[in-house]
């Protein structure tokens, strides 16, 4: 197929998200991110790869107002991972371009005086061209850098602009306070 510039990725982003609907959009997006990426077909310009020293990289890679979808490349120094969070109500796909990412998924059990209680489902090892998605209710999870020596790149794709989510702060009673949590771009 040879390599897939942005102008080729953003068609099939918009023919899936053409689709309409949550479940086969994300499944058409995971399908096309998962072969792309374990071909090696797609790769991004130098600025998306860098990663910072105080937190994991969120860059803008594209954003479609008249189909309401986002595309932000994340870059994952050693170490770094998200706190639990949501992706405020919005579906979401994920894909690892290169590296290694952790992802802990879970399901919300309960949420009572401004508390949430929260069951691990599982946790995975996600390597190059592996993807997931999520379709809210179920939107709740934990990604970090799986690699002890190098950065990790990974591609989200949110349908809508995900400018702002919850992170889920651990108590010592085993519930989680919920914090809204405003989102930016890095440079």
């Amino acid at each position: 197929m040879g390599n897939i510039c942005r102008n080729k990725l953003v068609q099939m982003l918009d023919e899936a998200v053409d689709l309409g609907d949550p479940k086969a959009i994300t499944e058409k997006i995971a399908g096309t991110l998962s072969a792309a990426f374990e071909r090696g077909d797609f790769e991004l310009p130098e600025e998306f790869t860098r990663p910072c020293t105080d937190c994991y990289a969120r860059r803008l890679l594209h954003h479609d107002e008249e189909r309401g979808y986002t595309a932000v490349v994340m870059t994952w120094g050693v170490g770094q991972a998200t706190p639990l969070h949501d992706h405020a109500g919005m579906w979401c796909v994920e894909g690892v371009l290169s590296g290694r990412v952790d992802v802990t998924r879970y399901n919300l059990t309960g949420r009572q005086n401004g508390t949430y209680e929260f069951e691990r489902v599982d946790q995975i090892q996600a390597g190059v061209g592996a993807t997931g998605s999520l379709i809210p209710p179920y939107e709740y999870h934990v990604l970090g850098n799986a690699l002890s020596d190098a950065p990790s790149i990974t591609l989200h794709v949110y349908g809508g602009e995900m400018n702002h989510c919850c992170i889920y702060e651990p108590q010592s009673d085993g519930t989680y306070q919920q914090v809204k949590k405003a989102l930016s771009y890095t440079a």
